[in-house]
Parts: structure tokens; sequence; C-alpha cells
């Protein structure tokens, strides 16, 4: 039997850790259960116009940050609540691509309220926060705590993580919708 030297041994457990902690990687049908549940439940809404007919409203402006980006934010107001329901996320993420918006993500919120003990869990998973408000599109006094899942665009910083590297907002989105005015309702 061959021994080790010690350079050997560390070099095995540090190669460990690194593994050990590793974000969870997205990989189409690799997702765990719960999350491949939410996405089959989700895919309805790489229509936009199918996520604004069931409460999801644009928050128009597309998100960028330090390390990454989280595309524009479809909110359900009605989702929000002191409980996550996983299969109810309160944000849809889109990203602009070729002029039109592809689905790549879904948020969970829930409002922080001062004073409270505990982080909120979802998946297993603690929730990020408490935080304030992402300013301008989300005002800096709504305390509150989030968790993203990148489940339809791979994130290699991890499914559970906050942005994405490989998101940006220079697709290009246009919308135009011709309608016809609205007719008034008789009281």
């Amino acid at each position: 039997m061959k021994r080790l030297g010690f350079r050997s041994v560390l070099f095995g457990l540090f190669a460990a850790a690194i593994v050990a902690s590793a974000p969870i990687a997205l990989a189409g049908s690799d997702l765990p259960k719960d999350l491949k549940a939410v996405k089959d439940a989700m895919t309805k809404y790489k229509d936009p116009i199918k996520a604004v007919h069931d409460g999801y409203l644009s928050t128009v402006g597309c998100v960028l940050m330090p390390g990454g980006g989280m595309g524009i934010h479809f909110v359900n107001g009605r989702a929000i609540g002191p409980v996550p329901d996983p299969m109810k996320p309160v944000i849809l993420m889109y990203e602009p691509v070729a002029g039109k918006l592809e689905l790549i993500a879904v948020e969970w919120i829930v409002p922080y309220v001062p004073g409270s003990k505990g982080t909120p869990e979802l998946f297993g998973r603690k929730m990020h926060g408490p935080m304030e408000g992402h300013e301008p599109l989300l005002p800096k006094e709504f305390g509150h705590f989030d968790l993203h899942a990148w489940i339809f665009k791979d994130n290699p910083k991890g499914v559970f993580a906050g942005a994405n590297p490989d998101v940006t907002c220079e697709g290009g989105v246009s919308y135009i919708i011709k309608e016809e005015h609205a007719k008034l309702i008789a009281r």
C-alpha cells in the first residue's frame, strides 16, 4: 500500500471541500424534484402576456448589478405573504433577447417585519436577507427576504444565486400592442 504524503492529503481535503461547497448546478432535467415541479408549473409563463393575464405585472426596468444581471421582473403582489409558496413565486424574471422576453428565473419574496425572529426557508435553504428594497424599482423601505431559482437559464454561480453573470439587458425589447379604447363600464 502506497503511503500518501502530507501535500497529497492536504490537496485531497482541499479538493473535497471545493466539491462540497460548489453551487448547485443547473442542468435542465437534472434539477431537484421540487424545482422541476416549479419549472413545469411556470413553463406557461414563457409567454409574458400569459404572465400579465395571471397577475404578474412588469417593472419595466432591466436589472443589472455587479456580478451579473437579473433581467426584467414581473411581480405578482397577490403572491407576497409571510410564508413563501413554492408553487407561486412572487416574481418571474425575463431577459430581453432579440427583441423578445425569455423567461430565465423565478423569485420568492417575504416581507421583513422588524423584530421578527428567524429566516424564512424554501427548498431546505434559508432565504437571503433581510435586506432593503432594491431602488429604484423596489422602495428602499420594503425590507424583505428573497430567494432566486435559475430554472430556465443556467447560472454558473448556482441555481439559487442572486444574480447571473450570463444575463444582459442588451437584447432590446420593444413591444407594441395595438388596442382599441376600453369601453366604460356602466354603473
